[in-house]
């Protein structure tokens, strides 16, 4: 279940999305990813078969908002914790992890854009903004959507802290204390 309303304020458009998560097992969750034809890359494989990587056994709803670097008032891109300050400031706050393959099943009209860029969010990524399972380098931050050649794709990223995100990158952050149980 989800449902989403697209506002403009002097900076673009943002997003704001209710979806629905967890009530079921990882391995329903990953079935599910499955039978929908959602392709993972080996981060997002990596993160989902993580002992660390748990889904709620009761259903809840998350309300979330997706935004630009810039709309963050970031206008030269900013780093990981900067954007992730800012965004609290701002009352957001990070995502659950698990919320990056729930988003995934109901979000597929996300639009294709090219991108062959290395070292930096594709266009037409939309990041997850989530607290990492390890703080360490080499293990996936976190998850990422994208459409390639009209395929859906929850994909895991890497990234340190010195990364700097551009500008026009996409994130999705929860709105504080919108956490719904479900029945």
């Amino acid at each position: 279940m989800s449902e989403h309303q697209t506002h403009t304020n002097p900076e673009g458009q943002f997003v704001k999305r209710t979806v629905e998560v967890g009530g079921i097992t990882k391995r329903e969750l990953i079935n599910k990813l499955h039978a929908s034809s959602i392709r993972l890359n080996k981060y997002g494989e990596k993160l989902l078969l993580d002992d660390k990587f748990l889904v709620s056994k009761n259903k809840y709803h998350l309300k979330t908002v997706e935004l630009t670097v810039h709309s963050l008032g970031f206008q030269q891109g900013a780093n990981t914790s900067d954007l992730f300050r800012k965004a609290k400031e701002l009352g957001l706050s990070l995502c659950p992890v698990e919320l990056g393959p729930f988003l995934r099943l109901v979000y597929t009209d996300q639009h294709e854009h090219e991108s062959n860029v290395k070292n930096q969010a594709p266009a037409g990524a939309v990041t997850i903004a989530s607290e990492p399972l390890y703080q360490h380098d080499d293990f996936p931050k976190g998850f990422y959507l994208r459409r390639i050649d009209e395929e859906l794709w929850l994909r895991g990223y890497t990234a340190d802290d010195l990364h700097v995100w551009n500008p026009e990158d996409v994130f999705i952050f929860c709105f504080k204390g919108e956490t719904e149980t479900g029945q």
